[in-house]
């Protein structure tokens, strides 16, 4: 997978097309990212202690991979990131300008 955690990427695609944000968390196995205030998930939490109120707060839910791209910190341009070696370690790099993501 080539987005990973802190990466700043923008929604292609769904109901949230176009919204950007940075990723929170990668499930590298299912295939899925959480982008912060992207995909909104309202939860029901019941009270804990007698006298305590229950809550509904919201959540970023997960997204599949190929509904968003990563975003290039030079350019600004959604892109796909390709890899090159430099010195022996392989780094991301944007396929549209051609500079380090890393």
């Amino acid at each position: 997978m080539k987005i990973k955690i802190n990466d700043k990427v923008k929604v292609i695609s769904g109901k949230n097309k176009g919204k950007e944000g940075k990723v929170i968390q990668v499930f590298q196995e299912a295939g899925k990212v959480v982008v912060e205030g992207v995909n909104l998930i309202k939860k029901n939490l019941k009270p804990r202690r007698q006298g305590e109120k229950g809550q509904i707060i919201e959540l970023s839910g997960p997204l599949t991979v190929a509904k968003v791209s990563l975003l290039c910190p030079k350019c600004g341009r959604a892109v796909r990131a390709g890899y090159k070696l430099e010195a022996g370690i392989k780094k991301r790099i944007c396929r549209k300008c051609h500079e380090f993501i890393d």
